[in-house]
């Protein structure tokens, strides 16, 4: 994934700046710069889609905040969540051209505008975390994992709330297969893979 994006403001914590339109805005267009420098794919963004998703994902966001403040924390991951379904849904990036040497066995190539929407996610989730709770963000080894992509993708296009619950799985922290719309305490643990009998999912592919 390209580097945390700098967007720091002496105004207000991260997490309250990044509740403005303009922040949003320009923190993508800073991650799809950087996703460009990264991998070599051009992409081409509408800000009006963009302002769509900020939109949805705002009424997502006041809807379920917490009442208490010690809940806060926990709740930036669910709200990065709520981002990534709603760039899902929205679709405001289109992939333009890859690189010649793109390899589609990387997650950079094998969905380019899912990479950018979860770097973005991921960045801006783990920059609130760091800035504003002084915690750090431990990415886990499936986000590069083909296999991984392939369900990934494919159970987003079926139900885009399990945006949710794959931003924990690539973030190392418990997902909730079940009501991944629904913000709650997550119980520590390893995080599993989708697909148990419990919760069936679309599969991936080897």
């Amino acid at each position: 994934m390209a580097p945390p994006v700098s967007l720091f403001s002496d105004a207000q914590p991260l997490h309250k700046e990044a509740q403005r339109l303009r922040w949003f805005i320009r923190a993508f267009h800073l991650q799809m710069q950087e996703t460009t420098a990264e991998t070599g794919t051009t992409y081409d963004v509408s800000d009006d889609g963009l302002a769509a998703v900020f939109a949805a994902w705002l009424a997502a966001f006041e809807r379920q905040k917490p009442a208490e403040s010690g809940q806060n924390a926990a709740y930036v991951g669910f709200a990065a969540g709520l981002m990534l379904r709603e760039l899902i849904r929205e679709k405001p990036v289109t992939g333009v051209a890859l690189p010649a040497h793109a390899d589609s066995s990387n997650p950079a190539y094998f969905w380019p505008e899912g990479y950018l929407y979860v770097g973005f996610c991921l960045n801006v989730r783990g920059l609130v975390l760091n800035s504003d709770y002084h915690r750090e963000q431990h990415p886990n080894e499936v986000l590069h994992e083909l296999r991984t992509w392939w369900s990934f993708r494919e159970n987003v296009g079926e139900d885009p709330s399990l945006a949710i619950p794959y931003l924990d799985l690539f973030c190392g922290e418990e997902p909730d297969w079940k009501f991944p719309a629904l913000f709650h305490a997550r119980p520590e643990g390893q995080a599993e893979l989708p697909g148990t009998a419990a919760t069936p999912l679309v599969g991936g592919r080897d």
